[in-house]
């Protein structure tokens, strides 16, 4: 497995949206050697060299949050590569089906990139959809893709409801029922729909990746 350049030394912030499980992603990536802050400080985000948005619960509480932070504006203007996860991935889109606290109508993402979210269809699975389940990516998308030295169809662990469909900007997929977006790209953001915190030696290599980006 790759390494993260030791010659980087690099401000890694997680975005403290005030509903995601920042602990994990924060271990998995200081056992990658990598320093982290967790914050909502809108000059400490717009410093960083890279940032992470996690995520866990639906994307109208999320949403909520962020607007109450007023973090919107400052998680648009990015340059930087930000890296969204699960729910954090979801909410780089436009829209998204999981609106409202009553669970109705189409709620407004931050709209980093087109797309919309809709409910998964169970076609004769169970949901959620958790667990491992493989995915294959988009080898010929770049160079220093998140998935560099990552083999087609490895297992990563999933726990949703709700995905990105196929589209343009999908960077790998993943079948349970239909096809999905596991993971989506545009410019500087990126977003996996998976946990790479918890999906063991390729998790750690596609946050390595994402670091030395």
């Amino acid at each position: 497995m790759s390494v993260v350049n030791p010659s980087q030394r690099q401000k890694i912030v997680i975005v403290n949206t005030g509903c995601a499980n920042i602990s994990s992603v924060r271990f998995a990536l200081e056992r990658l050697g990598v320093e982290v802050d967790v914050s909502d400080d809108v000059n400490v985000i717009k410093n960083a060299d890279k940032v992470f948005l996690p995520g866990v619960g639906t994307a109208a509480a999320a949403m909520a949050s962020i607007k109450q932070k007023a973090l919107v504006e400052t998680l648009q203007s990015l340059t930087q590569p930000v890296l969204g996860v699960c729910l954090g991935m979801q909410l780089m889109v436009e829209t998204s089906a999981e609106g409202g606290f009553q669970g109705t109508g189409n709620i407004d993402c931050l709209n980093l990139m087109p797309g919309h979210v809709a409910r998964m269809e169970s076609k004769g699975v169970r949901l959620p959809h958790m667990g491992w389940n493989t995915v294959s990516h988009n080898s010929g998308h770049k160079e220093e893709s998140l998935f560099k030295g990552i083999p087609q169809d490895t297992y990563f662990y999933f726990v949703h409801s709700f995905a990105v469909p196929e589209y343009e900007h999908t960077l790998a997929s993943c079948t349970y029922g239909n096809t999905f977006s596991a993971a989506i790209n545009k410019d500087n953001f990126y977003g996996v729909q998976f946990h790479p915190e918890r999906s063991g030696e390729a998790g750690a290599q596609l946050l390595t990746n994402f670091v030395n980006l």
